[in-house]
């Protein structure tokens, strides 16, 4: 059958701007997810944003025919967008001055997977019930630098983040990355190994800002460099938990490209299907490990 002259084959074609049907493009607005054309593009915290979505956030209403603004990722639009980033490097602040303060509780915090070791029988650790370790353990440090380091790509990273995400998968995204991170160390570390850091949970931010750039069709290049420089000091550098970097960036790809990609009709459901998923996994290793030091 012959194509009908004017028209184009829907397979192949590329998607039109929704204001400019003759205009091809290939970018989204990053709250309602349409397309738009270089001239109806306004720049954001992340990507680009149509004008009625644009109009909508200024107003106190939205304007008609516009989807309701949300996120790239379905999240409601904040005022603040950076407001769990600093709620999450303010708590790394307050854990790394109690540890200066009373570095006895330093211990308590870090990840240890049980100590002393097999077959003295486990005093205290992950191991021995202590599951609150994988936790704390993702917001203590106790050197200047490797906090300072941290913090600086918490910042850098989950600001942009947690705009496009919403702050309740951006959350959601952090801590099961920190908690995948911890899992890992915990299975293939020694069982008397020490770790502790948001390494993990920044690796996650890594591979979730690698998924989300790409989504947005921006260049790869410096994030991927970043990153592969962090994953060469990662397996060169002696008293680095490489399990926390891998468990973290492993996490973080998953959820970030379920995040960006889930189906629009069942995003949530599909969304927190996932992160719960990737709980159920952090749990299961938790006990498979348990189980081979008690």
């Amino acid at each position: 059958m012959d194509q009908a002259q004017g028209s184009r084959p829907d397979a192949q074609s590329a998607p039109v701007c929704y204001r400019h049907p003759g205009r091809e493009t290939g970018v989204r607005c990053t709250r309602c997810d349409r397309p738009i054309c270089p001239d109806c593009m306004i720049s954001a915290s992340v990507g680009f944003q149509c004008p009625e979505c644009v109009r909508g956030a200024a107003g106190t209403g939205h304007a008609p025919g516009a989807s309701r603004p949300r996120t790239l990722a379905g999240g409601t639009v904040a005022a603040d967008p950076r407001l769990v980033t600093k709620i999450l490097i303010g708590i790394n602040l307050a854990v790394f001055l109690l540890v200066k303060a009373r570095p006895s509780v330093l211990n308590d915090l870090v990840l240890t997977g049980a100590w002393p070791p097999a077959p003295w029988g486990p005093t205290e650790g992950v191991a021995e019930g202590e599951w609150y370790r994988l936790v704390t353990s993702m917001f203590t440090h106790e050197a200047i630098w490797h906090i300072a380091f941290n913090m600086l790509s918490l910042w850098w990273l989950g600001g942009p983040l947690e705009a496009a995400l919403g702050r309740v998968r951006y959350l959601s995204l952090y801590l099961i990355s920190g908690l995948a991170g911890g899992a890992l160390t915990f299975l293939l570390a020694a069982p008397a190994t020490s770790s502790l850091g948001a390494s993990g949970a920044v690796y996650g931010l890594f591979g979730a800002t690698a998924v989300l750039m790409r989504r947005l069709n921006y260049d790869l290049r410096p994030v991927l460099a970043l990153l592969v420089i962090n994953l060469i000091f990662t397996f060169t550098v002696a008293g680095i938990a490489w399990q926390a970097h891998v468990g973290g960036l492993f996490a973080g790809l998953v959820i970030g490209y379920v995040m960006v990609h889930a189906p629009r009709e069942r995003r949530a459901l599909v969304q927190y299907g996932v992160c719960a998923l990737m709980l159920a996994v952090v749990v299961g290793v938790t006990l498979l490990r348990t189980a081979q030091l008690t």
